[in-house]
């Protein structure tokens, strides 16, 4: 059995997620300690809880610990069951971090997943979108096809998204990043509740992000203005440079009391510190799984801490050995 202390590095709720993601991928099992232990409230939060037992149910795994507030969990996958399956998160939990966990051992097999609650939108993890435009185009061209469908959004505190996922098997290959050639355009999704369109929440982040990326000599950016129903109010942006080898995305939420003008500014801001790379920072660790199973190499805009233990909780699951130099990221297989 894997021993891991799920304090370790960046100490939040990546390590179980990659862990039993990883664990139901290989059939190893694993147990997990010190959960969250950074975090002002340490333990297993709501959305740790549906992920880790999401992953039981499509493995037909076994978990020892699964409730609300437990710092260590023991997980005995079971054999992968693909089909159709429903989940429900009763907060505002991210879904893009649960899918994180789910769409691991997915890749054996084809599933059709609804999830309702939830939030597509909130602190702390990629919007729903950034799924979308970035995440499942990079799993396409590895050979693992994915697809979203959302039928509500969710923002925080009440969340209440519903979307659907279809995975197909995976028939997985290397993907090489060393650059990211040439910028070929920039899109841009401001999007707000329909609660905010009189005051022009999405049209006036939309606008302070055009504003700014133009300031910087880049091509003018194509913008989508959309206002939906959701059962709390909020707003975000998300945007993706597509350039000539890679798509290298960067987002913004809205909050009480931050103008929309702030939120469009940061995050083009954001968009221009993740040019640095072929990658962005959040493609990084996102990608470094599938890269582990296949081999490959990466240049990301920046290494984090949530890359650094990724890679330290990979290597406990697979034989390789993950080689950062500077942004570069290298997959070696071990002999």
């Amino acid at each position: 059995m894997i021993e891991i202390d799920a304090g370790y590095g960046s100490g939040g709720g990546q390590v179980l997620r990659t862990a039993i993601g990883l664990s139901a991928l290989t059939g190893l099992e694993v147990r997990l300690y010190n959960i969250r232990a950074k975090r002002p409230q340490p333990g297993l939060k709501e959305q740790h809880l549906r992920a880790l037992l999401g992953v039981a149910e499509i493995c037909g795994g076994k978990v020892e610990g699964a409730s609300l507030g437990s710092r260590q969990i023991t997980f005995y996958p079971g054999e992968l069951k693909p089909g159709i399956y429903k989940f429900h998160i009763s907060t505002a939990g991210s879904v893009t971090l649960f899918l994180q966990a789910i769409l691991l051992p997915a890749l054996k097999g084809r599933f059709s997943i609804e999830i309702k609650g939830g939030g597509t939108f909130g602190k702390w993890a990629p919007p729903f979108p950034y799924y979308e435009d970035i995440l499942f185009p990079f799993l396409e061209r590895m050979g693992y096809p994915v697809q979203g469908r959302v039928l509500r959004e969710g923002f925080y505190p009440k969340g209440g998204a519903h979307l659907f996922i279809e995975t197909q098997p995976a028939s997985l290959q290397p993907l090489f990043l060393p650059e990211k050639g040439s910028l070929k355009e920039i899109k841009c999704l401001s999007i707000a509740t329909r609660d905010l369109s009189t005051a022009k929440v999405a049209e006036r982040q939309a606008k302070a992000f055009k504003k700014l990326i133009l300031e910087k000599g880049l091509p003018e950016p194509r913008l989508m203005i959309k206002y939906v129903s959701a059962s709390s109010t909020g707003s975000a942006i998300c945007a993706v440079a597509v350039t000539e080898h890679s798509l290298i995305g960067a987002n913004s939420l809205g909050e009480k009391g931050k103008r929309a003008e702030i939120v469009g500014r940061e995050c083009a801001d954001k968009l221009l510190e993740e040019l640095k790379g072929a990658v962005d920072s959040h493609a990084g660790d996102q990608l470094l799984p599938y890269l582990a199973l296949t081999g490959g190499e990466i240049l990301v805009s920046r290494v984090t801490d949530h890359l650094l233990t990724n890679a330290w909780v990979i290597e406990k699951f697979l034989p390789v050995k993950i080689e950062i130099k500077g942004r570069k990221v290298r997959i070696i297989k071990n002999a």
